[in-house]
C-alpha cells in the first residue's frame, strides 16, 4: 500500500489517461486506486479545495466526484441552517454519498450521523473524518428508509435524493427520485423539527411546493451564474405555501448575491413596462430567474420591464445592489437593414444574448457577421409591443469581471 501511496504523491499532477496506459510498468502499485485518488485530488482542487489542501484524503470513483457538492455550495447550506437553528445537538444526513455536504454541516452540531449504503463510501468517510477534524461523528453503512423508521429524533436531517432512474437516466421530478421525498415527508417530520432537501435545478419550484406540503423555505443556488441545486426547507409547523420564503443565491469569489421574496410579494408587485430602453439595462443573474421572482426584483429596484416574457429591466438610476449584471446603453436598434448598417457599423465582435427572441445566438451572429468576444454586449429582444430590437451595451464599471 505505502508504493500505492508514494506514486499518488509523486503524479497527482500528472495526467490520469497517461498514467493508466503505464500501468504495467508499475506492478506493485493499485492504479485502479490510484487514478482515483489521482483524478479525485485534481478535481479537488477547484471543487473542494479544504479537501484538496489536506494531507492523506481518500476520494471515490469519478461518478461520485462528479455529483458530489461543490464546498462553495456545502458551506451555503451551513450557513442557512446556523441562520435558522438555534439549538444545534444532534444531525442526521441520509444520504451521505462522499461525504462534501457531511463535513461542512456536522461542525454545527453535538452529534452528527452520516448515513450511507454503499460501504465503500463509508469507509472513505471514515478515513476522512479524522483528517478533517471531524469530532462527535459517526458513519453508518445502511439503508436509508431502515435507519429513519428506528432512528432517533435529531433537530436537523439532511436528504440529497438520487436523481437517476434504474438505468443510469436522469429524473427531475421528486415522486421520480429515490428516495421519494413526497412519500417520506411525514415521518422524516416526525423525526426531525427540520429537514433540508436538495433537488435538481432543473425541478418545478411552484409544483414542488404544491406536491410537499410543510415547506418553509426554497433557496435557489447558483455559482457564478450557473445554477447549480434547489433547497427545500421543510417545517413540520408550517401548512401554508403563501409565506413561503424564496430566497436566490449566486455565490461568486467576488460577493454572493441575494433577492429574497414570497410567493405572495411576486403575485402582489406591479411591473410596469418601458417604452423605451432607458439609459441601463439589467439582466437577472440565474438563481433570481429560476425563483422567478421577475415581478417583485422590478418592484423592489424600481425598475421597468421591456416585455413580459424578456425578463429584462431598464431604468436611468444606476443600482449597484441588483442581482444580476447592470449595463450602461449605448444605442438601440430595430433590424430593418439602413438602421442595422449604422448600428454595426465599425463593430467586429461582441458579446451576443438574445432574451425573448425568435432567432439563437448561432444564427443571430453568423447573420451579424460577428466574433465572440470584447467589451460590447449586443442583447436581441422584444419590447412591450412585440417590437424585436438589438441593444448595444457595455458593463457598468462596478459590474466588470
Amino acid at each position: 500500500m505505502q508504493e500505492t501511496l508514494d506514486f499518488i504523491s509523486n503524479h497527482r499532477n500528472d495526467d490520469v489517461r497517461n498514467l493508466a496506459l503505464q500501468a504495467s510498468r508499475y506492478p506493485n502499485v493499485d492504479m485502479p486506486f490510484a487514478i482515483d485518488q489521482i483524478a479525485g485530488y485534481q478535481t479537488a482542487l477547484q471543487k473542494l479545495p479544504t479537501y484538496a489542501q489536506t494531507a492523506g484524503i481518500y476520494y471515490p470513483h469519478h461518478l461520485s466526484m462528479e455529483q458530489c457538492s461543490s464546498e462553495q455550495t456545502a458551506r451555503h447550506k451551513a450557513e442557512i441552517i446556523a441562520n435558522i437553528l438555534s439549538n444545534k445537538d444532534s444531525f442526521a444526513d441520509l444520504t451521505a454519498g462522499f461525504g462534501i455536504d457531511f463535513s461542512f454541516i456536522a461542525p454545527l452540531f453535538k452529534q452528527s450521523t452520516a448515513i450511507e449504503r454503499q460501504e465503500y463510501l463509508c469507509e472513505i468517510q471514515q478515513h476522512n473524518h479524522p483528517l478533517l477534524g471531524l469530532e462527535h461523528t459517526q458513519v453508518l453503512n445502511t439503508d436509508a428508509a431502515r435507519y429513519l423508521e428506528n432512528m432517533k429524533p435529531v433537530d436537523w436531517i439532511f436528504l440529497d435524493p438520487a436523481r437517476r432512474d434504474a438505468h443510469g437516466g436522469k429524473v427531475v421530478a421528486i415522486t421520480d427520485c429515490e428516495p421519494n421525498v413526497a412519500e417520506w415527508e411525514d415521518l422524516l417530520l416526525e423525526k426531525a423539527n427540520y429537514v433540508m432537501v436538495k433537488l435538481s435545478p432543473m425541478l418545478d419550484i411552484t409544483l414542488a411546493v404544491r406536491t410537499l406540503k410543510h415547506v418553509r423555505e426554497v433557496h435557489v443556488v447558483a455559482v457564478n451564474n450557473e445554477c447549480k441545486e434547489l433547497l427545500f426547507i421543510l417545517d413540520k409547523n408550517i401548512h401554508s405555501i403563501e409565506n413561503i420564503q424564496l430566497e436566490a443565491t449566486n455565490l461568486t469569489a467576488q460577493g454572493n448575491q441575494t433577492f429574497r421574496f414570497t410567493l405572495l410579494e411576486e403575485g402582489a408587485s406591479t411591473v410596469t413596462y418601458s417604452d423605451n430602453i432607458q439609459q441601463y439595462l439589467y439582466e437577472p443573474n440565474s438563481a433570481l430567474i429560476k425563483s422567478g421572482a421577475f415581478r417583485a426584483v422590478a418592484h423592489q429596484f424600481q425598475l421597468q420591464k421591456l416585455h413580459p416574457n424578456s425578463h429584462l429591466y431598464t431604468s436611468n438610476q444606476n443600482v449597484p445592489e441588483f442581482p444580476g449584471r447592470c449595463f450602461t446603453v449605448e444605442s438601440v436598434s430595430g433590424f430593418g437593414k439602413k438602421d442595422m448598417k449604422l448600428f454595426l457599423q465599425g463593430l467586429t465582435q461582441a458579446n451576443l444574448s438574445v432574451r425573448n427572441f425568435p432567432t439563437s445566438v448561432a444564427d443571430l451572429r453568423k447573420r451579424l457577421k460577428l466574433k465572440d468576444g470584447g467589451d460590447v454586449y449586443l442583447f436581441a429582444t422584444t419590447l412591450k409591443e412585440s417590437e424585436k430590437v438589438l441593444i448595444k451595451c457595455r458593463k457598468t464599471e462596478k459590474n466588470k469581471d
